[in-house]
């Protein structure tokens, strides 16, 4: 063992009392997700080593400052998602779904990251397995973890192992259809994979969702499923899960799992069910699932609970209304806090459901299968989306002044919601108005109860810094663009522990930029920053259509996975957050205060 292992090592025994799942080191329980020649400028440590960390000031801000990023050219394509570091080489591994591969990079240095090399995961030899690329990556010890979706993406999967100093293949798992995303426990004993389980195109073919448990020293497999919740499945939708497949879909094939984070000591994983907007619990130890809990719905016609749903009026324009907004997290983290309790941290994106079809010749084959609308040779098959305008409201339920607002289609009428919740009594006419995510992060008990939720926090914020690029797409700079759908749309989270604090760093896939919040407290998680490199005055759609152009001309765009490191493992001694973006293909190393 090398002494810079050693060290950090040593560290890590340290503070292991004081951290939980934060994103920090390599335990990668909330996020997550190579070196011939290391680059050494006069600034960095020599190879081998590491400087101190850095003491912590008494009152760390947890505020960050940009000092180093890596562009893969890759634009709009997935050049950079989701990303690991391997403390003990310095590497930061980079999913690039654009090149099929991972890249990895040298982190010594972090203000000036520089590539490596590349893993081919279709590379390794798994009998009888066609890989169709990777969806995620975890480390720990010195192992990488990484999720490999089947070629046939409705047939089980598999998790790879690599040798994070050497790259070399160490052998492979297998896991259920479709793992979206891959953790280690905090202990490095098991690996849990997050499968999805998507249906196909013409939704014929809906595998059940699942999470794989890997035993890390001898590659044993458990598989802790969903099945004995389809008898439940009345009784789930009563209490608020979202089970809104075709007729005759069980609750294991409904649901999505889509991420995974693990509390302190081991034993329990909260799984985000993005599309169901609930969490569900498992028992590790026992590899199964043990409660599927629903989160509720967020009140929009609440003061502090506001949203901009009018695309059309080209101004930021938040206000309250009669609508409310499904969770439905994608990323998740979680900590312990001074008062000892498991807290959970989900950036609630929203996520709704289309299926489309290409494989039918024409309308009349496509009414024959089932199909809902046939056009320019696409078949829609299932969607549970619409425009407001064009739900049936209950005049019983709403206001006549509500109604002609809610369905102007020149105003808040276009506003994507749900066709699937809201009409109570299967009149035809909906009571309630449920819109996708909830344009802000918050932070639960174990039993999925609200502690903190930041309301209209994030679009406040955003209209204050960027006004005239307000709800902007991540691929156009036009004020309003995603106000008819998830506004800014948080994804990522990251947490770390300074000090006595902890911090939240949440990124908007759309807007741009992160979030931070300073969580100690759950119940009084308060505002710390927004930052942002967008460059509004380079316009995305030149990049794409310009290959002079770098693909981080314009910035930082779409932030997809994040990361902590701790001072103890840092390269320069410093806490630092990194960041993937998925559309500018770009890998951001921030500096945490």
């Amino acid at each position: 063992m090398n002494s810079k292992l050693n060290k950090k090592l040593l560290a890590l025994a340290i503070s292991g009392a004081l951290l939980t799942a934060c994103g920090s080191d390599d335990n990668d329980d909330d996020d997550v997700p190579p070196k011939n020649n290391p680059v050494t400028t006069p600034e960095s440590p020599a190879p081998g080593t590491t400087p101190p960390a850095t003491p912590l000031p008494e009152q760390a801000s947890g505020e960050i400052t940009e000092i180093g990023r890596y562009s893969s050219g890759i634009y709009d394509d997935g050049g950079a998602e989701i990303v690991a570091f391997d403390a003990s080489s310095d590497k930061l591994f980079v999913v690039n779904s654009g090149d099929s591969t991972i890249d990895v990079l040298d982190l010594t240095d972090p203000a000036n990251p520089q590539k490596l090399t590349t893993i081919d995961v279709t590379a390794a030899s798994v009998s009888g397995f066609t890989a169709g690329g990777a969806n995620s990556i975890a480390i720990n010890n010195g192992k990488l973890a990484v999720a490999v979706e089947n070629d046939d993406k409705q047939a089980n999967g598999q998790v790879y192992f690599y040798n994070t100093d050497s790259l070399a293949f160490e052998g492979a798992a297998a896991a259920g259809a479709l793992p979206d995303m891959v953790t280690f426990t905090p202990n490095g004993e098991y690996v849990l994979s997050a499968n999805e389980g998507e249906p196909n195109d013409e939704y014929d073919n809906d595998p059940e969702g699942s999470v794989t448990i890997i035993k890390v020293s001898d590659m044993s497999v458990r598989t802790a499923g969903f099945s004995a919740f389809n008898q439940n499945i009345q009784s789930l939708k009563e209490a608020g899960v979202r089970i809104t497949g075709p007729a005759g879909t069980t609750v294991a094939q409904d649901v999505e799992p889509e991420y995974i984070t693990i509390d302190r000591d081991n034993s329990t994983a909260y799984v985000a069910l993005q599309e169901n907007n609930a969490l569900a619990v498992v028992n590790i130890a026992d590899a199964t699932v043990t409660d599927i809990l629903p989160l509720g719905y967020k009140d929009h016609s609440l003061a502090g609970n506001g949203l901009d749903a009018n695309k059309n009026d080209k101004a930021a324009n938040i206000e309250t209304l009669p609508i409310f907004g499904m969770y439905q997290p994608d990323a998740i983290a979680s900590f312990m806090a001074d008062d000892g309790k498991t807290y959970i941290v989900t950036a609630n994106e929203g996520d709704g459901r289309e299926y489309i079809s290409e494989d039918f010749a024409d309308e009349a084959a496509c009414t024959a299968a089932g199909g809902l609308d046939f056009d320019d040779g696409e078949c829609l098959m299932y969607i549970d989306e619409t425009d407001l305008e064009d739900l049936p409201l209950d005049a019983a339920a709403f206001t006549p002044a509500q109604i002609t607002k809610l369905t102007d289609g020149d105003g808040i009428g276009g506003l994507t919601v749900t066709n699937t919740n809201g009409d109570t009594d299967n009149d035809g006419k909906f009571e309630a108005i449920y819109a996708y995510g909830s344009r802000s992060f918050s932070i639960w008990d174990e039993n999925a109860k609200l502690v903190f939720d930041s309301g209209d926090q994030f679009e406040q914020k955003v209209k204050e810094v960027a006004p005239d690029n307000f709800n902007a797409s991540n691929d156009k700079n036009k004020i309003d663009n995603r106000s008819d759908n998830k506004g800014p749309e948080p994804e990522g989270v990251a947490l770390i522990k300074l000090g006595s604090k902890v911090f939240a760093y949440i990124g908007l896939e759309r807007q741009g930029g992160i979030m931070v919040y300073d969580i100690t407290d759950p119940a009084q998680a308060s505002f710390v920053q927004y930052t942002s490199n967008r460059d509004f005055t380079v316009d995305p759609e030149e990049i794409e259509d310009n290959d002079a152009l770098d693909s981080g001309a314009a910035g930082d765009l779409g932030p997809e996975g994040m990361l902590t490191i701790s001072a103890a493992d840092s390269p320069n001694g410093k806490p630092l957050l990194v960041v993937g973006n998925e559309v500018s293909g770009t890998t951001t190393i921030y500096e945490i205060q």
